[in-house]
């Protein structure tokens, strides 16, 4: 990956992040979003495996890391519409939601994780974006079209993921 591709990351993820901190510091955006929040699903049954171990640092920190492969974990009907732009659809994604989870069981739950999103910052901030979006209360719909607008502009490629059912229309 060139040092110029890997910075554009870089920043994208942390405006991500400080955009996030910004909208739940705002007594405006929580007051705005408060009746329409989502709850969370709970876990799909029995514990999350353990991260994979990587040999590198991973681009944001780790308690980020943990929050979108948490997300992954707990909401596929939302990263399994978000496109990734990092070029891992040559890796057969098709999705978002396999830059984190490479395997479940027939019950839903994660059985193995796809260690490729740790290292990638493009994978991480479409991820984070999404989290951030759900947790406002926002419809998978809103989300991609956040997603295709915010972060889909910057990159030439994508995964070739579907769009939600009510974004077709």
């Amino acid at each position: 990956m060139n040092t110029r591709f890997t910075a554009g990351c870089l920043v994208l993820v942390a405006a991500c992040v400080a955009a996030a901190g910004a909208e739940q510091r705002s007594p405006s955006a929580r007051a705005s979003t408060a009746a329409t929040i989502i709850p969370q699903k709970p876990a799909p049954p029995g514990p999350l495996p353990a991260l994979p171990v990587v040999s590198f640092t991973p681009p944001v920190p780790m308690p980020v890391v943990q929050q979108v492969y948490e997300f992954a974990a707990r909401h596929p009907e939302v990263l399994q519409y978000m496109p990734c732009y990092c070029g891992c659809e040559s890796l057969g994604h098709r999705g978002n939601h396999e830059c984190f989870v490479k395997s479940r069981a027939q019950n839903g739950r994660v059985t193995e994780w796809e260690s490729h999103g740790i290292g990638c910052a493009v994978c991480l901030g479409v991820g984070y974006r999404a989290m951030t979006l759900f947790n406002q209360g926002r419809s998978v719909a809103d989300i991609r079209k956040a997603i295709d607008t915010e972060i889909g502009s910057r990159y030439p490629s994508s995964t070739p993921t579907p769009l939600p059912a009510k974004a077709r229309s």
